[in-house]
């Protein structure tokens, strides 16, 4: 995309406000702040809210984030009075500060609504989404909705634009995925993936980043741990978690049968990765980052009987998997074992599979060799490519507000 900068435009500074509701959004946000900078040589001012990240890139957030994440029917009723009042506090300060361009950065049952009461309040504020809301696994009427209050939707996974168009939803563009920038770390080298087939086999276990998901899979996982240790003999169990929940999880798991190795820290992680056998994995981001790696998992996921009975029928009647790289591949050759399927008998027979050098193993691995052609892995970084579209959406504001400040001496 060439991006046009008007000659009597010089000297202008763009305004961005920028909001991102958690951890991922926080990280999606910095990448896209430094990936403008870069595009303007500096000439680009941020205000809004995120995490530490974007913090360290010079968003100085207007509260904290800390206590923002949603998952589940049952987390709603208690936070809605505090989430609604942060919404509208948010809108007020976007539109007091009338930016070039106001950019939703992922959790859109939080974003979004911010985004519909500034596009009440002033719709000459344009505003980008960066993370599509999955509108191909469940509620497609979203996209229509959603042209009425984003001008341009930036997607993270290639079939999304299509979706979109499909569903006449709003302009939407395939960006890339944020772990692109990062797949090399992820990947063996030759001594790593000598490792990989070395004895004891490294099982990487990832129980999710929310202390719901935590709570519902870590005792399942730690079960089926033992029963695969039991059958293949000695293993190493890794498990990589975030800072803030490292103590969580070496409580629960100081006492398996099999102690695993908690990190919190990313060099860490990414290490680990390189030198995994297999992985047990929730449901989520986490399962693509895998298959990047070339890793093979299984997957398994368990959600509240409210959630499992009133969204999964219209989940399961829209797409026949819920993991991304079973959906980008479109063929199941990741094992997805859900709700009450997800007993620790199920998870140690089919990640036993995975250990030798079986037809289930090799399935997946020759699989996942096809994503980097899929994301487009290689061409331009993803972040460059979201601040493109964001700078050519903010630039096309620029001219008028160039106009009122000249006119009025300012």
């Amino acid at each position: 995309m060439t991006l046009k900068r008007s000659p009597d435009l010089r000297g202008e500074v763009l305004d961005l406000f920028l909001v991102a509701g958690e951890e991922s959004g926080d990280q999606l946000g910095a990448a896209l702040m430094r990936a403008l900078r870069a595009a303007t040589g500096g000439a680009v001012h941020f205000a809004g809210v995120g995490g530490r990240e974007m913090a360290k890139e010079g968003v100085r957030s207007l509260y904290s984030i800390d206590d923002l994440p949603i998952i589940g029917f049952s987390a709603i009723p208690r936070r809605l009075p505090r989430i609604l009042r942060l919404m509208r506090f948010t809108a007020r300060e976007v539109v007091a500060r009338h930016p070039n361009a106001f950019v939703i950065i992922d959790s859109p049952g939080f974003t979004r609504g911010i985004a519909r009461r500034v596009r009440a309040a002033d719709p000459t504020i344009p505003i980008v989404e960066y993370v599509s809301p999955s509108v191909w696994a469940w509620r497609p009427g979203r996209a229509r909705v959603m042209r009425g209050y984003i001008d341009h939707i930036l997607a993270i996974l290639p079939f999304e634009p299509e979706v979109h168009r499909r569903l006449n939803g709003p302009p939407c563009s395939y960006v890339g995925h944020p772990l692109v920038e990062r797949v090399h770390r992820l990947r063996p080298n030759s001594e790593e993936a000598r490792r990989r087939l070395a004895s004891p086999p490294v099982l990487l276990v990832l129980p999710g980043s929310r202390m719901g998901e935590i709570r519902r899979l870590l005792g399942v996982f730690a079960e089926a741990v033992k029963l695969v240790r039991d059958r293949i003999g000695s293993l190493e169990v890794a498990i990589p978690t975030l800072p803030h929940l490292i103590k969580t999880i070496r409580g629960a798991t100081e006492h398996w049968d099999v102690p695993p190795r908690v990190m919190a820290d990313p060099a860490e992680k990414e290490a680990a990765f390189r030198v995994a056998r297999a992985a047990l994995a929730k449901s989520g981001t986490v399962t693509l980052e895998l298959a990047l790696a070339g890793i093979p998992m299984v997957a398994a996921y368990k959600v509240s009987t409210i959630e499992y009975v009133t969204v999964g029928p219209a989940i399961r009647k829209r797409i026949s998997s819920i993991i991304l790289p079973n959906l980008l591949l479109g063929e199941n050759v990741v094992p997805e074992i859900l709700q009450h399927h997800c007993t620790a008998e199920t998870l140690a027979r089919a990640l036993v599979a995975l250990f030798d050098q079986t037809p289930e193993r090799q399935r997946q691995i020759d699989a996942f060799s096809r994503l980097d052609s899929i994301m487009e892995i290689g061409s331009s970084m993803p972040a460059a490519r979201a601040a493109g579209i964001v700078l050519n959406v903010a630039r096309h504001d620029l001219p008028a507000k160039a106009a009122m400040r000249h006119s009025s001496g300012r």
